[in-house]
């Protein structure tokens, strides 16, 4: 295993301001709703990962992966709890996200009834892959985020340091039982291919459902805004496709993109996020609860 960071769990809390949930980028509405689109998938996204993960948790061998294991429920845990309050903002605003959800669940669902457990893990390996590099590309451009909600914020860069922090513990364990066999290989690279289609198929075509609602679907200057963001200007997009493609090498392994130093943006968010006066880190009783009551998993099934 050539990882050497050991994520963290961190329980915060960010107060989304939930009245400015349809425009909290300084961009403008289609910018702030491809954000918020994104977040739809998170929720059962996460619950997703942990359970194909955990699925092969008895078959590790290596102590710090086993222990790097537990971070990673334990993060993707606080991740799904916190974007399902997101989600739940964009209930109370109007938009349509609970039929969208449904979606996501169905599809997810399918694979888990249709797939081997090693084509599931494959999806998390493929999925993590491709939330670590928009989350370097993110973090990297921090341009892409100015001037927006802080809350908001907030959130998004922390997603993007945990991201990034355990981008290779799915992977470890990919390698780990699959081992390296041209069989693994072909199972992650056509996987990465057709998920990233499918990922962005959905994603834009609920943001283009989300913004019918508000009648913002026929503002072209908003998408054009929404397209330079993406692939010119911070192009944050376009920034991470040579990362992706690196997935197909033979020998890749996440940390071979080293950007441990950005990690050291993660104090400083987590003191920005005490400000809001919504850090639980000190309640270890109502974080226990809140981590309970994510996919009705129990504390002690998650680490």
């Amino acid at each position: 295993m050539n990882a050497f960071i050991t994520p963290l769990t961190r329980n915060l809390k960010f107060n989304l301001p939930k009245s400015k949930v349809a425009n909290w980028h300084d961009e403008g509405t289609h910018v702030s709703q491809f954000f918020n689109t994104m977040s739809l998938f998170f929720p059962e996204g996460e619950r997703f990962f942990i359970q194909s993960v955990r699925y092969y948790r008895g078959r590790i061998t290596d102590k710090a992966l086993q222990k790097a294991v537990t971070a990673f429920i334990g993060q993707e845990a606080m991740h799904g709890r916190e974007h399902a309050e997101y989600n739940e903002a964009m209930v109370e605003a109007g938009f349509p996200v609970d039929e969208m959800e449904q979606q996501v669940i169905q599809r997810l669902n399918f694979f888990k009834q249709h797939t081997s457990h090693s084509a599931q893990l494959a999806i998390t390996i493929a999925l993590e892959h491709l939330t670590a590099i928009m989350a370097d590309s993110l973090l990297k451009n921090p341009e892409m985020l100015e001037n927006s909600d802080p809350h908001f914020v907030a959130l998004w860069q922390w997603h993007a340091l945990e991201e990034t922090e355990h981008k290779a513990v799915a992977f470890d364990v990919y390698r780990s039982v699959m081992r390296s066999t041209v069989k693994s290989y072909a199972l992650r690279t056509t996987t990465l291919a057709w998920v990233t289609l499918l990922f962005f198929i959905h994603c834009y075509r609920f943001q283009f459902q989300i913004m019918k609602q508000s009648n913002e679907h026929r503002n072209i200057s908003g998408w054009m805004s929404l397209l330079k963001n993406q692939w010119i200007k911070p192009g944050v997009l376009r920034k991470a496709v040579p990362a992706w493609l690196d997935y197909f090498r033979p020998g890749f392994h996440p940390w071979d993109h080293d950007n441990a130093h950005l990690l050291g943006m993660i104090d400083e968010l987590t003191e920005r996020v005490s400000s809001f006066k919504q850090t639980i880190n000190d309640e270890p009783e109502l974080a226990e609860r809140e981590l309970n009551g994510f996919g009705g998993m129990n504390l002690g099934s998650v680490v």
